[in-house]
């Protein structure tokens, strides 16, 4: 009997035991799945946080209709007295100032003009002058850098660039009728 006690030790003793290293193979791609699923559920509860609206949900076509205040009518009336007209240019595209790199920018202006000057006057001129405000605009973008062109900050700057180089090549010595410059067309290759 004693021998087979230690047959069957010996049998016990051979057998494999579960090893800490398996159950922790086959625990590890389940924790990475958890853990994979609880931090996309924080960072979509935080994003809906960041960016969510306050208050109550109300759609905008259920939201009711505020009328606007008097004095915002009067600024509007105002402002749709002092509206210009719109007048686009064509596609320009240019070099930047890039060394080593070829870079370039395909831009499409929109020039709003005041409307001081009529637009049956203002038409046959700038259209007139449409290849001296291509070529203009060629040569200020050339002298641009790609870190002259991000940013908002530097795209309102180049806005305010632009409009005084057509201003005054075109109207030397008088009062502005370029007001504003949009761009229509903004791309960087």
């Amino acid at each position: 009997m004693a021998e087979a006690e230690k047959t069957e030790k010996a049998k016990q003793a051979e057998t494999p035991l579960p090893d800490k290293k398996d159950a922790k193979g086959k625990m590890m791609p389940m924790l990475v799945i958890g853990g994979t699923v609880v931090v996309f559920a924080a960072a979509g509860f935080l994003v809906g946080r960041l960016f969510g609206t306050r208050g109550s949900a109300q759609t905008a076509s259920a939201a009711p209709a505020a009328e606007p205040s008097p004095t915002l009518q009067k600024l509007d009336a105002k402002d749709k007295k002092d509206e210009g007209w719109f007048y686009e240019l064509e596609p320009v595209v240019a070099n930047l100032n890039e060394p080593g790199v070829t870079r370039y920018v395909r831009i499409t202006l929109t020039l709003e003009i005041t409307s001081a000057w009529p637009e049956l006057d203002a038409k046959p001129v700038l259209d007139q002058k449409k290849p001296i405000l291509k070529n203009w605009l060629t040569l200020y973008l050339s002298n641009q850098t790609i870190e002259d062109t991000r940013g908002k900050t530097n795209l309102l700057r180049m806005q305010s660039n632009i409009s005084d180089i057509f201003n005054q090549g075109l109207f030397p010595n008088a009062q502005p009728r370029i007001v504003n410059i949009l761009f229509k067309e903004f791309a960087i290759q």
